[in-house]
């Protein structure tokens, strides 16, 4: 029984999520099992579907907590993008001497 690491059956997944190519050509051409195909192909979508409800179901406070972080983040940008605008004034005024 062969084993495959994960980069190949990401590589497979990919060809026949992304690119389109059937199950049967990719095991074809890679001379691979079409049911480890078929079965990581499966996985995969089990692991999309896990993640995409993770993301669907968010508490009130984990929103707002979120939120005070993205509002924080926000703030501190806007601080340097300050001290950097208040630095080139100073640079182009020296240069302008």
């Amino acid at each position: 029984m062969r084993t495959y690491d994960q980069e190949l059956k990401d590589y497979v997944v990919k060809l026949v999520l992304e690119e389109g190519k059937t199950r049967a050509d990719v095991a074809r051409e890679l001379d691979i099992p079409y049911g480890n195909i078929t079965k990581w192909v499966r996985i995969h979508q089990q692991k999309q579907k896990v993640k995409a409800e993770e993301l669907d179901y968010v508490t009130p406070s984990e929103h707002r907590k979120r939120e005070k972080e993205l509002l924080d983040r926000i703030a501190d940008l806007e601080e340097e993008n300050a001290i950097i605008k208040k630095a080139a004034r100073i640079f182009a005024k020296k240069d302008q001497e």
